[in-house]
């Protein structure tokens, strides 16, 4: 598999699991903002509507949470699709992020990073600036430490 195809596939990864926790997270807040506005506007008790703003609020708070943790691997799977400069920084970003959740997003995080850190990712992102281990540096003369 070449670099260019193990850059894509590591891109579809990551743009993969941060849709899939969005459209989840986008669930999970119709279902429980849709249960706290009925308790807030379909109560007259003033207890009941107490705990509907405390559903919306408690939503709307996970809701920016969890875009922290989606944002960064839907823009690094983004960028290394279209092979952007900055892309190997979102990717490894996005990557971490996404070994955080088992197992789906572990085994994506865990392909980018390996892709990423490897000499195929360093030498497709970083080009003829990266040396790396193709030109090893030379040993050092015997004797040199004394």
């Amino acid at each position: 598999m070449t670099a260019k195809e193990q850059n894509k596939l590591a891109g579809i990864f990551l743009l993969a699991h941060g849709g899939l926790q969005a459209v989840v997270m986008l669930f999970l807040c119709l279902i429980y903002g849709g249960v706290g506005a009925a308790m807030f506007f379909g109560s007259g008790k003033q207890d009941e509507q107490f705990v509907g703003v405390i559903f919306v609020a408690a939503i709307v708070f996970i809701a920016i949470f969890s875009l922290i943790f989606v944002i960064p691997q839907v823009i690094g799977g983004w960028k290394m699709l279209k092979e952007r400069p900055n892309a190997r920084t979102w990717g490894i970003v996005g990557s971490v992020i996404s070994c955080l959740s088992f197992p789906l997003g572990t085994v994506a995080g865990v392909f980018g990073l390996v892709f990423l850190f490897g000499d195929a990712g360093k030498q497709f992102y970083l080009g003829s600036s990266y040396t790396g281990s193709l030109n090893p540096p030379a040993p050092p003369e015997p004797n040199s430490w004394q």
